[in-house]
């Protein structure tokens, strides 16, 4: 498992994928808005999406949990 954090404070303006998707290195998972702009957060390795941590428009702290991925290989 691996879990995808904030690398910034601010809100979450769009959630692109959903459980059980599976996703693959460097696709975006979370955008996030901060200061007017948009900040993709992508999947750092290939794998399925297992839990979504958050909803669009919640405020989030650097760092905080966003998405965790069962890892494929």
């Amino acid at each position: 498992m691996a879990t995808v954090k904030a690398t910034m404070a601010g809100t979450v303006w769009k959630i692109v994928v959903s459980e059980g998707e599976e996703v693959t290195a460097g696709q975006d998972m979370v955008i996030l808005e901060s200061m007017k702009m948009e900040i993709p957060i992508p999947a750092e390795e290939n794998g399925r999406v297992k839990k979504i941590f958050v909803q669009e428009g919640d405020f989030i702290n650097e760092e905080d949990d966003l998405v965790e991925l069962e890892i494929i290989s």
